[in-house]
């Protein structure tokens, strides 16, 4: 299935198109591997800031925010381009796109100034402090404290699975602020300095290796928090945290499409049950693409369809997995090595992070975890969709 658009969106795809054929650096310049996403070598940060100068690293924020106010199709063929080169905008993906995002949704002007447009522009890097030990998928379940004391909040817990908590110079963080009111309504949202006092950092190794140290845990003991860090209204954290995700979840299925007709253009079936496993999968990619595209319409007919990205998200995790788990068992030892170990590469390609077939499977996991595990997504599908009733016991 192929989409078309009007003659102003291809225009614009033609145009992004251009400046990646004009600017797009050389391999031999982009060899330092950022070690996790929130390291951003030099070369990384130039050339975000060539992206936010020129209005491409948000095409749909205005340009002094590293945009040109595109609508929502123009962002999507955007996407689309970036997607079929298979390149970043930038190294800081949730700085750039969940955080800088949410500031300039939330914060106030001298909150945009200082901490959102620095990290557009490569001068800063920023991670999201949201799961805790406690309270993953559950973000009202956190129960991290943050307790006013004069102009300040102290704040005291712990979080996890924070990507790149210990290379980022801020963190976006959900906090408890009204331990007395219901769940969702005592949540706030504080820019917090990842040099403040008590704030450590203690990075762990993945599944894929402890060369890949990019999540971390995060504690914080008596930090101190100055009050105009807040983001948003006080104990309004919820609609932070809820728009903070859709960032990130509005086409989040344009990925998963990308990653899963990746596999299968690099797979090769050969036994009868690897043949049939591949054949679902290309469905389901199909499948997927063509849910896509009528939630992209629907959303830019200004209709919300929280529940339907939820069926995109479920469809598009598990089906990568499955397709890279097949991958992998037909592979055998070959599975194992890098590209980076067959051959030349570089970093500002995707495909140098998606690296052996064993470590795409093992990253699959945290696609159906990540931004809402599996299991949570068929709860909102039950209930919003289907109209099942909630909870309940046998």
């Amino acid at each position: 299935m192929k989409l078309h658009f009007d003659d102003d969106v291809e225009h614009f795809r033609a145009e992004f198109a251009a400046f990646l054929d004009e600017h797009l650096p050389p391999d031999a310049d982009t060899l330092e591997r950022p070690r996790s996403v929130s390291h951003l070598p030099e070369w990384a940060r130039r050339w975000q800031r060539l992206m936010f100068d020129h209005g491409w690293l948000l095409p749909q924020q205005p340009p002094e925010f590293g945009g040109r106010n595109a609508s929502m199709l123009q962002h999507f063929v955007y996407l689309e381009e970036l997607n079929r080169r298979r390149i970043y905008h930038s190294f800081n993906p949730q700085g750039v796109d969940i955080v800088a995002a949410s500031l300039l949704s939330f914060g106030t002007e001298e909150q945009k100034e200082r901490w959102a447009v620095p990290v557009l522009r490569a001068a800063m890097t920023a991670s999201l402090g949201m799961s805790e030990p406690g309270a993953g998928s559950d973000l009202a379940s956190l129960r991290t404290r943050a307790v006013r004391d004069g102009d300040h909040f102290v704040v005291n817990g712990q979080k996890v699975w924070t990507s790149g908590a210990h290379d980022a110079d801020f963190l976006l963080t959900f906090v408890r602020t009204d331990p007395d009111a219901p769940r969702h309504k005592g949540i706030s949202t504080l820019i917090i300095p990842t040099d403040s006092r008590g704030l450590t950092c203690r990075p762990m190794g993945s599944i894929v290796g402890l060369d890949d140290m990019d999540l971390n845990e995060v504690f914080f003991d008596d930090v101190r928090v100055p009050v105009e860090n807040l983001v948003g209204p006080l104990n309004a954290g919820w609609t932070v945290a809820n728009k903070s995700l859709g960032h990130e979840r509005s086409m989040l299925w344009l990925s998963y499409a990308d990653r899963l007709e990746n596999l299968i253009a690099d797979f090769t079936p050969t036994t009868p049950l690897e043949q049939d496993r591949y054949a679902t999968s290309v469905i389901d990619h199909y499948a997927l693409r063509l849910m896509g595209s009528a939630a992209l319409a629907r959303a830019a007919r200004g209709e919300d369809d929280a529940a339907g990205l939820s069926v995109l998200k479920l469809l598009g995790s598990e089906a990568e997995q499955s397709l890279a788990e097949v991958a992998l068992e037909s592979s055998g030892p070959q599975g194992l090595i890098h590209p980076a170990n067959s051959g030349p590469y570089a970093p500002l390609n995707l495909d140098h992070y998606f690296g052996s077939r064993f470590e795409r499977y093992a990253r699959s996991f945290s696609s159906t975890i990540a931004g809402g595990t599996s299991e949570i997504q068929r709860n909102i599908i039950a209930q919003r969709i289907l109209g099942l009733p909630r909870g309940g016991g046998m």
